[in-house]
Order: C-alpha cells, then sequence, then structure tokens
C-alpha cells in the first residue's frame, strides 16, 4: 500500500454561531468570524498560513466564484487557493484536500473554509432543478424522503422504530442544549418521547419536522499542519489518520447489495485496523439529515447486525456520556449550514480530541474519533482522526 509523504494535524478550528438568518453580517463578515476563531486557536496569523480551500454549494446563494469576494473576510488575498464543492460533502472534502495538499509537501499550513448563507438562496429550487428532469427523476424530490422510516418500521415494529428514532433526536437536542454555536436547540424533554413521535408536524410519512435537519447559515475553518510545523508551534494536535471517499456519482441506486456507508466503514476499518468500531474509536460526529437516517446509518457506520444499532439509542450507549458517543455537537439536525456541515463534523472530532469542545466535551478521554459526510448521490466520506501521532508512513487516502 501506498504511503503518505508526512504526517498531517488539525491544530486549530472556529466556527460562526449558527442560526437560520444571520442578517446582521455578509458572508466575508460571517465567514470571518470563523476564520478568526481557528487563527485565535492555534495562536497564528493570516501571514502564517501558505494556502486557503473554499467551499459551499454555490448554487445555493445564486452567487458565482463567492471565494472572489470572501476574500476580504477571509484573508486570502495572495495566496495559493483552490475552489471545491462535492453537495453535501463539501465540508469534508475540504478536510480531505487540506490533508492530501500538506501530507504532499506543497505546503505546511493549509486553512480549509465551508460556508453556506442559506436564507440568501433557495435551497430546495438548487436541489431540483440540478439534476436531468427525465434521466434524474430520483433526485428530484430533494432531501425530504419519508422511505428510511418506513424501512425501519417495516423491519422491527412501528411502536419501537418510532420511540428510537425520537429518542435519538432528544439525545441529539441534549447535546445541542450544550453547544453555544448550535442553531436549533430546542429544550426536548425525554418524558414525551412518545408525544413527540405521534403529534409533530408530519413532512412525508413518519418523517417529522422534528426528525429533520435545519437550514442554517454558518461558516467553519479548520487549520491543517504538517508535523514539523506541529513540533514547531508546539501545538495542540489531532492527527490525521486516513479518510476513505465512496459513491455512485451520476447513479442512484438505492437497491444495491452495500451502501456507500458500509462500503467506506469497511475499507477505512480494515486498513486501519480497526476490528471493533463500538469499542475502539471513542466518539462519532456522523452527518445525520434526520433522526431516521441517523438511526439507520448507525448500522452501517459501525458495521453492526441485526437491531443492534437500535439497541445502542435504547440503552443510551450513545449519548454524551454513553459508550459511544454520537454527535457531543448536536450534529446536522441541530446546525445544518450546508457547504460547512461536513467540515464541522471534522471539527468537532478533533476538538473532542484536542480535549477542546468546552460544555459539550464527552467525559472519557477521546482518542479515536470518527468524522462522516454525506452528499446527495450517495456520496460518503470518512476521515478518522487520532490523539496519538500515526507511525512513520502512514497509509494514502483514497
Amino acid at each position: 500500500m501506498k504511503r503518505k509523504r508526512r504526517n498531517v494535524a488539525i491544530i486549530g478550528s472556529g466556527m460562526s454561531k449558527f442560526s437560520s438568518h444571520r442578517e446582521e453580517v455578509n458572508q466575508p463578515e460571517m465567514i470571518h468570524e470563523a476564520v478568526v476563531e481557528a487563527l485565535d486557536d492555534a495562536h497564528l496569523t493570516m501571514a502564517d498560513v501558505d494556502c486557503v480551500l473554499h467551499g459551499n454549494m454555490e448554487l445555493f446563494e445564486m452567487v458565482h466564484q463567492p471565494d472572489m469576494w470572501h476574500v476580504i473576510g477571509d484573508g486570502a488575498w495572495g495566496k495559493s487557493g483552490v475552489r471545491l464543492t462535492t453537495g453535501g460533502t463539501t465540508g469534508i472534502t475540504l478536510a480531505c484536500a487540506a490533508d492530501n495538499i500538506v501530507a504532499s509537501g506543497l505546503h505546511d499550513l493549509v486553512l480549509a473554509i465551508g460556508f453556506e448563507k442559506l436564507q440568501e438562496g433557495h435551497t430546495t429550487g438548487g436541489i431540483t432543478n440540478m439534476a436531468d428532469p427525465l434521466w434524474g427523476r430520483g433526485l428530484q424530490t430533494g432531501a425530504l424522503t419519508g422511505t428510511t422510516a418506513q424501512k425501519v418500521i417495516d423491519e422491527f415494529g412501528e411502536d419501537r422504530a418510532k420511540l428510537a428514532a425520537i429518542k435519538l433526536r432528544t439525545i441529539m437536542d441534549e447535546n445541542a442544549m450544550r453547544n453555544p454555536k448550535a442553531h436549533r436547540r430546542l429544550h426536548l424533554d425525554r418524558e414525551h418521547l412518545k408525544d413527540y413521535a405521534d403529534t409533530d408536524l408530519r413532512l412525508v410519512g413518519e418523517l417529522r419536522m422534528l426528525h429533520m435537519c435545519s437550514q442554517s447559515d454558518g461558516a467553519c475553518a479548520v487549520l491543517f499542519a504538517s508535523e514539523d510545523k506541529v513540533d514547531q508551534l508546539n501545538a495542540n494536535p489531532a492527527w490525521v489518520v486516513d479518510h476513505v471517499t465512496v459513491h455512485r456519482e451520476e447513479t442512484m441506486i438505492f437497491s444495491a447489495e452495500m451502501s456507500t456507508h458500509r462500503a467506506a466503514a469497511k475499507r477505512l476499518f480494515e486498513r486501519n485496523g480497526i476490528t471493533d468500531p463500538r469499542k475502539q474509536i471513542d466518539v462519532f460526529e456522523m452527518y445525520d439529515p434526520s433522526a431516521w437516517w441517523g438511526l439507520d446509518w448507525l448500522s452501517d457506520f459501525l458495521l453492526l447486525e441485526g437491531d443492534e444499532h437500535l439497541k445502542m439509542v435504547e440503552n443510551d450507549e450513545v449519548g454524551i456520556d454513553g459508550e459511544m458517543p454520537i454527535n457531543p455537537s448536536g450534529g446536522v439536525m441541530a446546525s445544518n449550514p450546508i457547504g460547512a456541515t461536513a467540515l464541522v463534523r471534522v471539527a468537532e472530532a478533533a476538538m473532542q480530541v484536542r480535549g477542546a469542545a468546552g460544555d459539550h466535551q464527552v467525559p472519557k478521554p477521546v482518542k479515536l474519533a470518527l468524522a462522516s459526510g454525506f452528499g446527495g448521490t450517495l456520496w460518503t466520506i470518512l476521515m478518522l482522526l487520532s490523539k496519538d501521532k500515526p507511525q512513520s508512513g502512514a497509509t494514502t487516502h483514497g
């Protein structure tokens, strides 16, 4: 197997506050909030940064080449730069690219910036018009789908499935209540799970408003540094161990033998010696667009069988003080600035490894953290982060 040229670590991260409307700031000002926080976290200035990566879903705000405008807020003037867009996975694609650029030796310190200001565009219009109306008809429904809810109900029974999904949603809200940056902080109460499951506003089938992710404004910035730079700065690192991308671009195959989630997890775990992810991984920041998807996808990401994923929720294993905390930040259901969302997963996982998550830091030591991203054409990316520096000659990514 090919090897990385050199190790790479995350040494700083920053986020704006996430909200449905950030009317008090424009796009560059909102991005500036995240960039300043990331630089302050790493005790650096923009003069130290070699390269800036920038990403969002350009068609959502309908601003062409927004990275050009945002230079006045992100400080990228005169620096090397790359702009990336891969749909819902944009943020974690930025993280993968930043890791590869630093690992290659091209640059020593790379700043990855993801953002979205969804109030200024038309997200649903962007999603439903991005595919051919005949061949891409399966994409025209956008992000709203009740099929996963029905799948879980058919497999495990209506009462059990509905309670598991709404309990997972409530746990995510408990986590969001600890996170001052989170958008949706709803004060959900476990005593009312059945009422939430039965009476909340329906969107499609048993997919209800509470289950679904938000539409948020926000930005995230993450600093990636070479091993030499980490030593030079005496930084507090979260080391990038590996990342994997699996997708079915241009084909929406829902009946495939193996999901892209499970395929990515199998590949990542096998080449990094992870035989029991529930015990070896300390925290998982999952891209969970809805409670039904989050519940179902636990099985794929952790390579579970039967009803083990439901039991994890029912037994409180996924809570912030559980055996395997899921989304201590509150996850995507709490905050979803799409171009930043998957980068937030990486940033939050790194914060857990670095012990820098504040009020939503998990109580147990975090040595290994997993982050995921998801995009509309069943595009899955996983990134593995570690407290311990990988052995010299860590694996390359693909």
